[in-house]
């Protein structure tokens, strides 16, 4: 009977292990290769990430830092212009303080002139504040005229009450005065004329 062994030898085995061994061995390596190769490419695409996103941090930067200029100068335009408006203020206040008075004496002369009427503010004009346009002026001498912070004192003579009354009420009218109060007067004699006469006082408000 004759046996024939189809089977590998042990000689047989010990040469074809090798081969695998080297086969798998070339398959690791490549898998290996090729990761390092994908991951050097992700690294080159985040760090040119990383670099985009620098470049708008910068350029944010930049940005920011002219803004704080433009604020900064913006800052020091407010206050010069701050600064300037305080002056008008002022050069208007001086001026108003010149010409005011001036005009507020004008008025009072046009209102204790004859056929003149004082400069009326419409809204007090609706008030129904009326003067007689026939009364003679003549008839009222101012002796005082004195002014504190707006505030105005006027005493005079008068030959009667009715007069005292007349040019409280064209005082009332005349846009250059208001608040006006009459304070109590006394009769007395005039020494020129040997006449009695009645000594009167006002206090206004006068605007300028």
């Amino acid at each position: 009977m004759i046996r024939v062994n189809l089977l590998p030898t042990q000689r047989e085995r010990r040469r074809a292990a090798p081969e695998g061994s080297h086969l798998w061995l070339l398959v690791v390596t490549a898998f290996v290769v090729l990761e390092i190769v994908t991951l050097f490419f992700f690294h080159q695409t985040k760090e040119e990430e990383l670099a985009q996103i620098q470049g708008q941090v910068n350029q944010l930067d930049s940005q920011i830092g002219a803004i704080k200029a433009l604020v900064k100068d913006h800052e020091e335009v407010k206050k010069a212009l701050e600064e300037l408006r305080a002056r008008e203020d002022a050069i208007a206040k001086l001026q108003a303080g010149r010409r005011g008075p001036t005009a507020v004496l004008l008025e009072l002369s046009r209102v204790l002139s004859r056929g003149k009427t004082p400069t009326m503010d419409p809204s007090v004009a609706t008030e129904q504040v009326s003067f007689n346009p026939a009364w003679d002026p003549r008839r009222v001498w101012l002796l005082k005229y004195q002014e504190e912070e707006r505030n105005v004192k006027i005493e005079g003579r008068a030959r009667d009450g009715s007069d005292v009354y007349e040019i409280a009420q064209r005082l009332k009218l005349s846009r250059f005065f208001s608040d006006v109060e009459l304070l109590a007067g006394k009769q007395e004699s005039d020494a020129s004329t040997k006449s009695q006469v009645v000594a009167f006082a006002l206090k206004v408000k006068v605007h300028y």
